[in-house]
């Protein structure tokens, strides 16, 4: 995975990338993202995902992966996922795709409530937690309680 400040600043990367073997693949249902493949099609060796730095896309990326890092046992179901959907879809890259795609929104969803958990758990040690809605800190409205 890749990131660049614009998008469109991928289109510079074809011929190059092209010179070392890949292939850029426009997938019109992924839009906010630029896909090169190494190797033949349904059957490539090396995939390249490029998207724009700090996008929603990008950070869903590395929660995916920073998930399956700190959670052996998620890494294991979606191993074997993968197993049985490569099983069930040998000649169909997008039916696997597809069946993947529960799986992996389910755990960026965890992913990112995890993380505003231990954000919001950061913010509250630091007495910079604001509560939704309020508008101060919770540490704030303690003093003025006090007061």
């Amino acid at each position: 995975m890749a990131g660049v400040q614009h998008l469109d600043e991928a289109d510079m990367f074809i011929e190059p990338l092209k010179s070392i073997g890949y292939e850029f693949v426009l997938h019109k249902e992924f839009p906010e993202r630029r896909f090169f493949r190494k190797g033949q099609w349904r059957a490539g060796t090396h995939h390249l995902h490029i998207y724009k730095y700090g996008s929603e896309q990008w950070k869903n990326q590395l929660s995916f992966r920073d998930y399956l890092r700190s959670h052996p046992d998620v890494r294991r179901q979606y191993q074997e996922l993968k197993l049985s959907l490569a099983q069930k879809h040998p000649a169909d890259i997008v039916g696997y795709t597809k069946a993947k795609a529960p799986f992996i929104l389910n755990v960026i969803k965890k992913a990112n409530e995890e993380s505003d958990i231990n954000y919001n758990w950061q913010e509250r040690l630091k007495g910079g937690f604001h509560e939704k809605g309020r508008g101060r800190t919770i540490s704030e409205r303690m003093v003025q309680a006090i007061s």
